[in-house]
């Protein structure tokens, strides 16, 4: 294969990261792909500044030690009869719950830190003005994100936990591959597929107010963020051979496998779990009984189930063939899922806070036609 990024439309030629003269040729002055013009112009409908109160303030109150943030049947560690009895009797299960959710929301910070540099590495190599310009805009949303939940975690708790261990490397991986569709797969799709998945749960079932404005201030980035994947998908998938289907298809399982292990390894937080008194062997060995019950799968049924939402991505974007299918399988009903139509979960929370930004960045226009996810 002579092309490892596995190119197929001039729109996502790449160089090297180093070979700064291939972008100063006078030629790639005169192209430009209008591809993600949409999505460019767009920006101004959905802005938003985490350091201005007009947009969200981080100083609204929440009474952290006596709300539980999540209800009990969206953790599930609160499944395990053995962890709830102990929360209950200790007087426990509200600040368990809530740290359950710092873990989440720190992860969802060092996601955004990854997304941040990848989106940054993308400017190094992409020779497209139009893909260059749109990977700068996403470095910048990228980087709004990263204050805004950065300081969500400082209001709330103080200080994030560790990123995951499963997660680092992913992510790791993700940022220094040099192949162009490792990125775009790994973070377009299905780190911001995760993101998209999780901001939805978060939105549809987080009591604490500013955690449901940042969720929403957030999906109206993030979804035309994984538009830009899409379009990679739509441009290249149908165009490859076997073989490099085949390595594209590894790869996306590859990075899909991470991420539920990031999401369902409960060792990384067995110290966690014993500062509560329990024993993490016994936490464990309840969510891997839970986890292969069929309510279980029931609960991966439902629209914003983060786990279902990556799935579909890679399904929708072609990313899943008869060769995987039964990976997935393990998952989600497949069959059910190609019958849905393409809409993505937080679609509908994402364009309404997107009209709710309009509002106040042009109070004197008419938005009606603005308000789209992304480009057609």
């Amino acid at each position: 294969m002579t092309d490892g990024n596995i190119t197929k439309d001039i729109v996502y030629e790449a160089v090297a990261p180093d070979d700064f003269e291939s972008m100063i040729e006078l030629d790639r002055y005169e192209k430009r792909s209008t591809a993600f013009d949409k999505i460019i112009s767009a920006t101004h409908d959905h802005f938003w500044d985490p350091l201005d109160k007009k947009y969200i303030d981080f100083d609204e109150p929440f009474d952290i030690e006596h709300v539980q943030m999540m209800p009990d049947d969206q953790i599930f560690q609160l499944q395990i009869p053995y962890v709830r009895d102990h929360l209950e009797k200790t007087g426990q299960k509200v600040r368990f719950a809530n740290e359950m959710q710092l873990w989440s929301f720190s992860s969802i910070l060092h996601g955004e830190q990854g997304a941040l540099n990848l989106s940054a590495s993308l400017c190094h190599v992409l020779k497209d003005q139009g893909a260059q310009e749109y990977a700068a805009n996403q470095t910048r949303e990228e980087a709004r994100h990263v204050t805004a939940f950065a300081k969500y975690i400082k209001s709330r708790w103080g200080r994030p936990r560790p990123c995951g261990t499963v997660l680092k490397a992913l992510l790791v991986d993700i940022i220094s591959a040099p192949e162009v569709y490792k990125k775009i797969i790994g973070m377009q799709m299905l780190v911001e597929g995760l993101a998209m998945g999780a901001f939805a749960t978060g939105y549809k079932y987080n009591q604490d107010p500013l955690a449901k404005k940042l969720f929403q201030l957030v999906m109206t980035d993030e979804a035309f963020h994984h538009k830009f994947g899409k379009i990679w998908a739509d441009r290249t998938i149908p165009r490859m051979s076997e073989d490099e289907r085949n390595v594209v298809e590894d790869w996306a399982a590859h990075c899909f496998q991470s991420l539920v292990m990031n999401l369902g390894s409960p060792q990384q937080q067995a110290e966690m779990y014993a500062s509560f008194g329990l024993d993490p062997e016994k936490v464990v060995a309840g969510l891997m009984e839970i986890r292969s019950e069929a309510r279980t799968r029931e609960r991966l049924r439902e629209s914003t189930n983060i786990f279902r939402v990556l799935i579909k991505t890679l399904l929708k974007a072609g990313l899943i063939s008869d060769r995987t299918k039964a990976f997935y399988g393990n998952y989600v009903d497949m069959d059910e899922l190609k019958s849905e139509g393409d809409r993505m979960v937080g679609d509908d929370i994402a364009e309404e806070g997107i009209a709710y930004l309009q509002t106040i960045n042009f109070k004197d226009r008419s938005n009606a036609a603005a308000i789209r996810i992304a480009a057609e």
